[in-house]
């Protein structure tokens, strides 16, 4: 009996393989049909009938061809394995540079993130990633060890004008590195007066950079020497779950900031 791993090779080897036996798994089909589907020729398709025969992934009843109980599980199994592997192939660029200590949840759930890095014409790509975001939020909630100067400005407007709700749980140093500037610290205070607007300083580090705009959940990845390398950003239940549990850990943990702090 062929191993696993052969029958595996044996459809990765031939897409017409895995095409038709999906094709079948929907509903059942004549040769005719799985030609125009599949684009092979009838030989090509008539040795493939036969090889799905023979592992009893497929019958045939009269002029029709149907997948078997099997024959849908391989189909469906072998769209799993594709499909974490095209995860994979996403997140190797930046895998190293998730917080996996804190992340929960599995990495399929980002199976279809958006991943920003920047390039030589777009430095600042993954801020301007997240500036999107916030401007089209309604509701934002951050918990990070930083709190940059262009997001900064892009919530002080937001708020203040009464578009957005903003909540917010920042390490101390991210706001001290904020009041020892007088612009920065004058927006901060400004934004500590607006109707929608609550901060609180956490007395732990924060590992992570994560930001809720409304559904959609953005993360900032940078390096062990605190070099922004990318961000990544999706919206999955799952993830947006985890990311509300991490900002209540801190914001139950952290003190409010208050003009008097500054």
């Amino acid at each position: 009996m062929e191993s696993a791993l052969e029958e595996i090779e044996f459809l990765a080897l031939s897409p017409n393989r895995v095409a038709a036996l999906q094709y079948l798994t929907e509903e059942p089909r004549t040769r005719r049909e799985l030609v125009e589907l599949t684009s092979a020729s009838q030989p090509t398709l008539g040795r493939i009938l036969h090889d799905f025969e023979d592992r009893a992934w497929v019958r045939q009843e009269d002029s029709t061809y149907t997948a078997t109980v099997t024959g849908k599980l391989v189909s469906r199994g072998f769209e799993e394995l594709v499909g974490i592997l095209e995860t994979d192939v996403e997140l190797r660029p930046i895998v190293r540079w998730l917080p996996a200590d804190e992340i929960t949840f599995d990495l399929d759930h980002l199976r279809a993130a958006t991943v920003t890095t920047p390039s030589r014409v777009r430095p600042n790509a993954p801020v301007k990633r997240v500036l999107d975001l916030l401007n089209d939020a309604n509701e934002v909630k951050v918990v990070s060890y930083a709190f940059n100067e262009q997001s900064l400005e892009r919530i002080a407007e937001r708020t203040a004008a009464g578009e957005q709700r903003f909540d917010g749980v920042f390490s101390s140093s991210a706001i001290d590195a904020l009041a020892d500037d007088s612009k920065l610290r004058e927006q901060l205070r400004n934004l500590l007066t607006a109707d929608g607007a609550t901060i609180r300083i956490a007395d732990d580090p924060i590992p992570v950079a994560a930001t809720i705009a409304d559904s959609v959940v953005h993360l900032f990845l940078r390096d062990d020497n605190g070099i922004l390398q990318a961000s990544v950003d999706i919206d999955e239940p799952e993830v947006h779950s985890w990311a509300e549990t991490l900002f209540e850990q801190y914001w139950n943990t952290a003190e409010p900031l208050t003009i008097g702090h500054l």
